[in-house]
This record gives C-alpha cells, structure tokens and sequence, in this order.
C-alpha cells in the first residue's frame, strides 16, 4: 500500500486542484473554501484511522482531538464560564484523543470496513453535519466540504489498490481487492453497523437543496469552460499553440468580404425594415380608424320681398 507520505501528497493535490476550480466558480467565500481544502486532505488519510500503531493513527487521533475539542469550545464560548470552558475543551481533548483511540482500535482492523466506499460516504455526511452545525456554515458550503472529503477518501483507496499491483515483478499482491469495495464482506456485523451508522448521519443531514442547485448550474459550468484556458498568451508572456488557447467569441455578423467593414445585415437597404420589424411597426388597413362621413348643408329657403314677382 502508499504510504503516509504519498497519500497526504496526493490527496493535497487534488484537493488544490479542486479547490482552485472552486474559486473559479466564485460559488463559496475564500474564507470558507480553506477550510473545505482541508476536509479534501483530511479525506485522503483518513481511511488509515485502522492503523493501530502507525503514525497516521495517532495524527489522525491527535488532530481529530485537537478540532474536536477546539469546536465544543467555540460552540459553548457563551454558555459556560472560563474555568467551565477549560474543563469542557481539556476532556473533549483527552476523551478523543486515548479513549475513542483505544475504542476504536478494539474494535477494528486494517483493511476492513474503513477501506470502503460506505465508509467514504458516511465520513462525507458526517464532515456535512459538523460543518452545519458546529462550524454554523451554510449548507451549500457544508455539502462542498463533504464532496471534498469524498473525493480525497476515493482517492485514497484508489491508490491503494494502485500499489496492490507490482508493475516492476508484473505480479498482483494479496492485497489487491481490499481497499477499494462496497463493504467488508469479511466482517459483516461491522458493515452492518456502518450501513446503520451511514443511515442515521443522513437523516441528521443539512438539507442539499443550495448544493444540487449550484451544482447543476448551466452559467456555472459554462464560466469555468470560458475560462479553462487562456485567450492569447499563459502568463501573458508564452505565444501557446492554437490547441492550448481559448477562441476569442465571434461576433454576431457574418462578413461577406464584398465590401470591407460590412456584414450581410449591412448590405441590405438601410430604410428597409426587417421582415419581424414590418410585422411589428406597420399596421393593416382593416385596423386604421374609418373617417367619419362629412355632414351636408342643407340649402336655405330664400326669402324675397312681398309684393315682388320677379323680373
């Protein structure tokens, strides 16, 4: 298998490389995408909890000590006195740090259940339930941290099973198979507790609504295409190859060549209105007003002096 070394190098880049297609997207603040980076490299280690004795156990321990009692300690800031407050933090340390510890390693082994995809799923909803509700983020940045938590556990797995293969004595070592699986069917009563386990912390999940949305988002993928490489120069000093840039957008007219400067929409006759434009501006006949008749004068009797016939 990798070692600790490889897994925390590793698992740091992809984490890096995701975190920077994360603030391409502008979808999360600076601020919170650290520590989502973090959860991503916390995830390519973390299968190795199962190692007893190893140094990846009792960092892993210490650390989860150190964040545990470090976020009972900001959770109750205001609720406890100061003396409260140092009783409450040096036991969630110590409580986490040698008793889980000794708990935990009782009960498990390497190699079993914690080298699973079930596992990697239940430490992603649980990274989403501490980041909700101990951190206070939104939710949109708890599912992020959990998707980075997953991605760095997969990752881990993966390369796993890629030192299970010895390309060099081009032979495939027994441990081939038990890194990267479903659950543990060698112990099956603790894939069942953690399918149990799994269960309970996605009922105690923050909702996904803000998460699936941005995901799914037609302007979000499309920004991060458009700026996926570079237009002209990388850095603004290297001429890249034409495969290696980014196409400038085209304008909208098509130009002819007929007559420099002019497009096929500026070739047509300038007080012709377009077809959609006519239909829009001119109106029929049979919807103009019809003009009212003129009234006719009628003639006035004339009226001659009495007693006068005429010429």
């Amino acid at each position: 298998m990798a070692n600790f070394t490889t897994h925390i190098a590793i698992g740091t880049v992809v984490s890096g490389a995701l975190a920077t297609l994360t603030l391409a997207a502008d979808v999360v603040a600076p601020q919170n995408l650290v520590a989502v980076t973090l959860a991503g490299a916390l995830g390519s280690v973390l299968p190795d909890i199962d190692l007893k004795d190893s140094r990846p156990s009792r960092a892993m321990f210490a650390g989860l000590a150190i964040f545990a009692s470090f976020a009972v300690l900001f959770n109750a800031a205001t609720k406890f006195s100061i003396a409260e407050l140092w009783l409450l933090w040096l036991g969630t340390l110590l409580l986490v740090r040698y008793g889980l510890h000794t708990i935990f390693h009782r009960m498990s082994v390497h190699r079993g259940i914690w080298h699973s995809i079930l596992a990697a799923v239940f430490c992603s909803v649980a990274t989403a339930i501490v980041f909700r509700h101990l951190l206070d983020k939104p939710d949109g940045v708890s599912w992020l941290a959990a998707a980075f938590m997953f991605v760095g556990y997969i990752t881990h797995l993966t390369l796993d099973e890629i030192y299970s293969v010895d390309v060099m004595d081009t032979r495939i070592k027994s441990s081939f198979g038990t890194a990267l699986k479903l659950f543990d069917k060698r112990h099956i009563y603790a894939s069942i507790g953690m399918a149990a386990a799994t269960a309970l912390v996605i009922v105690l999940s923050p909702q996904t609504t803000t998460f699936v949305q941005g995901l799914s988002s037609h302007d979000m993928w499309s920004g991060l295409h458009q700026r996926l490489l570079p237009t002209d120069k990388w850095f603004g000093l290297v001429e890249t190859p034409h495969f290696a840039s980014r196409r400038q957008e085209a304008d909208n007219a098509m130009t002819t060549g007929s007559i420099p400067g002019h497009s096929t929409a500026g070739a047509a006759a300038p007080n012709a209105p377009a077809p959609s434009e006519a239909g829009s501006k001119t109106t029929s006949p049979a919807m103009l007003p019809t003009p009212s008749p003129m009234p006719v004068p009628t003639a006035m009797p004339s009226r001659e002096p009495n007693g006068s016939a005429g010429p």
